[in-house]
Order: structure tokens, then sequence, then C-alpha cells
């Protein structure tokens, strides 16, 4: 099995700090890691569920993919994240299994991870994330 674990489940919202504080009211949530991810044109906001996360995701610009689900789908569920020992590994078996890369090879994700996303196509309609985490001694 190379899934290990669902990582976070991703949801795009246009204000991320009246997201953030509607998971403070509504659940006690807390922000346990926040970042600006430049090359995907987004700012998240993590929240701790058990061993996954809530992540908060809001579009930095016009033209990010986050940006462009909003307009098409507005706010909601955006993607699925699942934790994987090896992202390459996994991409590969995604891909022999039929799958459609939207990233050709792993690369750098949020929090020091190792990150590959897949299309809804070919993907029963969802968007999957592969995240790798990259523990250090």
């Amino acid at each position: 099995m190379l899934l290990t674990e669902i990582d976070h489940v991703a949801i795009a919202v246009s204000d991320l700090e009246a997201a953030i504080d509607y998971y403070r009211r509504a659940f006690g949530a807390e922000v346990e890691h926040r970042e600006l991810v430049q090359s995907d044109g987004v700012e998240e906001a993590l929240l701790r569920v058990a061993d996954s996360y809530v992540q908060l995701v809001t579009p930095t610009s016009d033209d990010s993919p986050v940006a462009k689900s909003i307009a098409k789908r507005g706010e909601g569920l955006h993607h699925v994240g699942y934790r994987v020992r090896d992202c390459g590994e996994a991409l590969a078996s995604m891909i022999a299994a039929g799958a459609t890369p939207i990233d050709k090879a792993p690369r750098p994700g949020s929090r020091g991870t190792t990150v590959a996303f897949v299309h809804p196509k070919g993907s029963f309609g969802t968007l999957i994330e592969l995240v790798q985490v990259n523990r250090t001694a």
C-alpha cells in the first residue's frame, strides 16, 4: 500500500482570515502552520486534526490554480493530500494505473515536503496531491 494516511483536505477560500476565524469559533481549531507558497500562488493555513490537517488555501494572484478553481466552482473542497513514503514511486504507480500527472516529477511543497499533483481527469474527479513528509533525524 503506497498511501500511508490522509495528509490534508484542502479547502479553497476567498478570505483566509475569515476562514481561520470561522474554524476557530466553530471547532476551537488553531493554526499550526502558515505559509506563502509562491510556486503555487497561494497562502495556506494548516489546522491540525489528529495526525492530519485541514488546509485552508487562498489565492495570491488571479491566475493561480486556486483562483481559477474559485472562479469556476466557488469556495470549497479543492483537493485531497495523501501521505506517501516515496512521492516519486507513488506518482509512477499512479501514472502506470492511468492517472494524468500535473507535475511530471515530484517537487518541493510547503512544510519542507515533497509533492506531486495528479489531475482529476483519470482520478474519478478528485484533484490529488501526493505528499512525502521529509523528516530529519
